[in-house]
């Protein structure tokens, strides 16, 4: 009844269980074959639709015409001005989100009296939409980067903050109490215990933020904004490109891709003993 009732583990380079993610990993470059593919097939669909008249190509141009018009953009008009631009902000309000959303998650997930005094707040805000904040925001802070800096600090700091809650919270209960066994105060529990066994998924919390202020930017950047992918969307708005809308949109989309990417690579220098998969 012992080991012949369970199903020996599949072996080999491939993934056990009939190709379910279960405990396996796709050597690299099948991963990366697999990607490849999945946007071949996007852009097939895309130039598919069109050839066949579902889609009007003066409101979804061809895909080598947004690869023109992104050629253009660079050669012509100062794209990587506006890139630089938007990177910058993003860099910036993710900052201020971590160095915010962060500690404060961390007290909530620690401290229940914390919890119970934030949380009611923390979880209000998180379903307030940040666009809606947009005509405060400009009275308050007038049309400087001070705006855009809020707008996507606002929209990411409550979720930010409720995941490191939860992550900390899910600390295993038998580190804290082995060592408040061997006489460890709260705050030693806090610094030597808590916070090293939730700081991996606390970083992966962290790198969904981020993505979250991609998709937060251009809200930011439309509004009385000379500079940045959202200006240049708006100004190629104005002309009617609407080759250029989707060149922008899709550089937005490479952009978080390369951050993503980058972020994940310092956690796995971070956190070298974790699996990889985890972060």
């Amino acid at each position: 009844m012992g080991s012949a009732a369970l199903p020996a583990r599949k072996t080999g380079s491939g993934p056990g269980y009939g190709g379910l993610a279960i405990g396996e990993a796709l050597p690299g470059f099948q991963a990366i074959g697999l990607g490849i593919a999945g946007w071949a097939a996007f852009f097939l669909l895309w130039e598919l639709s069109l050839l066949s008249g579902l889609s009007n190509a003066a409101l979804l141009p061809h895909v080598s015409d947004v690869a023109g018009a992104l050629v253009r953009l660079f050669g012509e008009r100062g794209f990587h001005f506006d890139i630089l631009a938007s990177l910058w902000r993003i860099a910036a309000s993710f900052a201020i989100v971590c160095a915010v959303g962060v500690p404060i998650g961390i007290l909530m997930g620690a401290f229940v009296r914390v919890e119970a005094l934030l949380g009611p707040f923390v979880s209000t805000w998180r379903y307030l939409p940040a666009a809606s904040f947009v005509p405060l925001l400009l009275m308050w802070f007038g049309a400087d980067e001070g705006q855009k800096i809020a707008l996507l600090f606002l929209g990411a700091v409550f979720f930010l903050i409720t995941l490191v809650a939860d992550h900390t919270k899910s600390v295993r209960k038998e580190l804290v109490e082995t060592s408040l066994t061997l006489g460890a105060n709260k705050w030693q529990v806090l610094w030597t215990v808590i916070i090293p066994a939730a700081l991996p998924k606390i970083f992966v919390a962290m790198r969904q933020m981020l993505a979250i202020g991609w998709t937060y930017l251009v809200i930011a950047e439309i509004v009385a904004t000379t500079d940045g992918i959202g200006a240049a969307m708006m100004r190629s708005k104005r002309f009617l490109r609407v080759d250029e809308i989707i060149a922008a949109i899709v550089m937005i989309g490479v952009l978080g891709l390369l951050s993503d990417i980058a972020f994940r690579r310092f956690a796995w220098f971070l956190f070298p003993y974790k699996d990889r998969r985890e972060l």
